[in-house]
């Protein structure tokens, strides 16, 4: 048999493959995003919009600082000289700039910040607290097993904070009163304790990685803090 028949045909069955795996990531998003925020007692059509207002808002990073590296950053340059290409590698101290990514970060402290606000406006002071014990022991886990990694920012495990946070939710929240009490108690562990342990506490580790940007929340991309508080959710 024709060995680029088979190999095309490879190649459109891989295609397929890759389609139908993006399908099922895209259905999981827009099925089971909003069925988080309406499980922490959002309205089902704000906990829609809060949904794409994080996807769209995960391609946008606000800079707020620059910091100065201090390590050398190493980056390449190319020279073309009569039409060949030339890698010239140089290192240079460049500095790092921070920003706040809004579908990742900006978004899932808006979610706590009313979530905390209607606790504290229907005087769940209780849950309050339980809420806050949860985040502190989720602090201090996301602070010990976040790692700098020099040229990428700061790395932790992704399964690590979501399931610290739904264990929060399950022990700490399984005698209140309030239905939702263990979701709420695992969407602020998980949400807020990933952005105060892994990323806030290690700010000072930045100016170490030689990284050109170091955005809380992801760059492009959601990271720890909006899926720690959403899986989290979902797990209990």
């Amino acid at each position: 048999m024709n060995r680029n028949y088979l190999y095309s045909h490879s190649q459109y069955f891989l295609f397929w493959i890759y389609f139908f795996i993006l399908s099922i990531f895209s259905m999981y998003y827009v099925f089971m995003i909003p069925f988080a925020f309406s499980r922490l007692g959002i309205h089902p059509f704000l906990a829609t919009t809060l949904f794409w207002l994080s996807l769209l808002g995960s391609f946008i990073n606000i800079p707020v600082a620059k910091l100065k590296n201090k390590v050398p950053m190493v980056r390449d340059s190319f020279v073309n000289f009569w039409g060949i290409k030339y890698r010239v590698p140089y290192v240079k101290y460049a500095h790092t700039t921070l920003a706040i990514n809004v579908g990742g970060a900006m978004v899932p402290v808006l979610v706590s910040s009313l979530i905390v606000w209607q606790l504290i406006t229907r005087h769940f002071f209780v849950l309050l607290l339980k809420s806050l014990i949860g985040i502190s022991i989720t602090t201090l886990i996301a602070f010990i097993f976040a790692k700098p990694v020099k040229g990428v920012g700061i790395a932790l495990p992704a399964f690590l904070p979501p399931i610290v946070a739904a264990l929060m939710g399950i022990f700490l929240g399984i005698s209140s009163p309030l239905q939702q009490a263990p979701v709420i108690i695992a969407y602020l562990s998980g949400t807020l304790g990933t952005l105060i342990g892994a990323d806030l506490l290690h700010l000072k580790d930045i100016e170490n990685l030689g990284a050109p940007v170091a955005s809380i929340g992801g760059a492009g991309t959601f990271d720890g803090i909006f899926l720690s508080g959403i899986i989290a959710a979902l797990l209990v």
